[in-house]
């Protein structure tokens, strides 16, 4: 790597801790960052304080920082294999699927007699049980089929189906229920528990292990698929590892906090821009810390002037698109 990559990697990283921070500081009650430390270190601070930091605080920054790095790494991975800057993590459907499965739960729920105090984890599993199912159809559609842009507009058709089932169940649903499926769309990084952070913590970091195994095989497809099996790349087992790392990543960040939209889309351009590089040995794990960077960011303002993440990370992503869109049509 240049030394530039290494000082912009420190610059991330130290950004990064320093927006920890600030996102633990900040909320509806501002708290001293020395309290803050105290809470964390288990030192003199008021009790209320340090369970504010604690049980609330902290889990929120931590999902920040995981979903922001595993939406970017995903989006990066999709728009390297589809070759369009415009693919992000929901190509394929998981969004969608997530949607389904959530909605099918959130519907079924009072059916089954199923209690409120299973509503988050039950909403969070259903999710990414139909993020799951996506991925085992793509996957094998993806056997049976060669052409990468096949696949590519077989997954946008079938999220349209998807999304369509979603809409008439909504339509079917009763008001609390439908209300319930209308706030997790919303997208938030407040509703994971700390039960849900540790199945959020592995799955994550399984499927940003996933990623790195692709590094080769991305960097590889940059130059197209008859390129990289001249290299000897399988390119099927190459596809398989990359839906699966994106169904870990995506699929999981959506099923614990909804969807958070354009992170995966801009983030992965913002990272080109900053390094100047197309290697994915510098991309991932740089988009890794962008992504963490810029959700943190997104949680400080989301929470300065209560509004839904949602809303920020669009603010934030729209530009993005525009800008990626006008830069290929002047090429």
């Amino acid at each position: 790597m240049r030394p530039r990559s290494y000082i912009l990697f420190i610059t991330l990283a130290a950004v990064m801790v320093v927006l920890f921070a600030v996102d633990l500081s900040v909320g509806s009650t501002s708290i001293p960052l020395r309290h803050v430390w105290n809470a964390i270190t288990r030192g003199d601070c008021p009790a209320t304080t340090a369970r504010i930091v604690i049980n609330i605080r902290l889990i929120k920054a931590v999902v920040a920082l995981l979903a922001g790095a595993a939406l970017s790494v995903s989006g990066l991975q999709m728009q390297t294999l589809f070759r369009n800057p415009l693919a992000g993590p929901y190509v394929l459907g998981i969004s969608s699927g997530a949607s389904l499965g959530v909605a099918l739960f959130i519907l079924g729920a009072p059916f089954l007699g199923l209690g409120m105090s299973m509503s988050n984890l039950g909403i969070a599993g259903a999710a990414w049980a139909g993020a799951a199912l996506m991925l085992i159809v793509i996957g094998t559609v993806g056997h049976r089929i060669k052409d990468i842009m096949v696949i590519l507009i077989l997954g946008m058709m079938m999220s349209s189906g998807v999304s369509a089932v979603v809409q008439i169940l909504q339509y079917l649903s009763k008001d609390e229920s439908l209300k319930a499926f209308v706030i997790w769309t919303m997208g938030s990084l407040g509703d994971v528990t700390q039960r849900q952070l540790w199945l959020l913590i592995p799955a994550v970091i399984l499927g940003l292990l996933l990623a790195v195994l692709t590094i080769k095989p991305l960097n590889l497809l940059l130059f197209g698929e008859e390129y990289a099996i001249t290299m000897g790349i399988d390119i099927k087992r190459s596809r398989m590892l990359i839906f699966a790392s994106t169904t870990l990543l995506a699929g999981t960040v959506t099923a614990f906090c909804g969807p958070i939209g354009f992170i995966g889309l801009a983030i992965p351009h913002v990272t080109r821009l900053i390094f100047g590089n197309s290697d994915h040995r510098i991309l991932v794990p740089g988009t890794m810390l962008a992504g963490a960077v810029i959700l943190l960011t997104c949680d400080i303002v989301s929470k300065l002037f209560t509004l839904p993440i949602n809303a920020i990370t669009a603010l934030l992503g729209i530009p993005v698109v525009i800008w990626v869109v006008l830069r290929n049509n002047s090429l």
